[in-house]
């Protein structure tokens, strides 16, 4: 886990106006994400960013969503710079085995996916990354969760699958809803492995400026 140097804070005196504190901008279309920041109070607008996400060669898990959500965060900042917005980008993959394992293609796929983690200890990985949009300076973090699941037969997995749940989640599982099941324990932060640290993102968005959202 690393992060970038904090910019050197204004002198105050009086409050600062209201106008000239920055705006969140969430660069991801994520609905676990929105809703964990829907938990914390934010106020923040949702502006995609669309990229190719595919590891590079010989990329480490955790190089690689650092990377994107470096890459995430600062491809919505040049768009909208220079006005005063903070702009929040995150990447969570699931790794097991050396191996980053994606959303699943179908509902073969993800079963497949599935029945790989059953049983055994797998890690989910989140890089986030903060941007302001007037000075492009950035901060990332790289947040680690282990998870254990429990054993589960193909036909269990089967009709887990058909919910549809799983088909968007990156290792084909949502640990917020009935994929909570085959989970034994997590080890580390739980909003982590539902795609967003909600403590580390909110110290990130404190240092990087950002008061008065609430």
């Amino acid at each position: 886990m690393r992060a970038t140097p904090s910019p050197s804070q204004r002198e105050r005196g009086a409050a600062e106006p209201v106008a000239s504190l920055p705006t969140l901008v969430l660069a991801s279309r994520s609905p676990r994400r929105r809703d964990l920041l829907n938990r914390a109070a934010l106020q923040f607008r949702v502006i995609p960013a669309t990229l190719d996400e595919m590891p590079l060669p010989g990329e480490e898990p955790e190089q690689l969503v650092e990377r994107l959500a470096r890459a995430k965060a600062g491809t919505v900042a040049e768009r909208l710079a220079p006005a005063a917005h903070l702009v929040l980008g995150a990447d969570t993959v699931v790794a097991i085995d050396g191996e980053v394992l994606g959303k699943p293609e179908c509902a073969a796929h993800a079963e497949r996916l599935l029945l790989r983690l059953l049983g055994r200890t797998h890690r989910v990985l989140t890089g986030v990354a903060v941007v302001a949009a007037t000075t492009g300076r950035i901060r990332s973090l790289v947040v680690v969760s282990q998870v254990t699941m429990r054993d589960a037969s193909e036909a269990e997995v089967a009709r887990y699958v058909a919910t549809g749940e799983p088909l968007d989640k990156a290792g084909g599982y949502a640990l917020q809803g009935k994929g909570r099941s085959f989970v034994r324990r997590v080890e580390g932060s739980e909003t982590n492995v539902i795609g967003l640290p909600l403590d580390e993102t909110l110290a990130l968005l404190e240092g990087a400026g950002l008061v008065g959202n609430s």
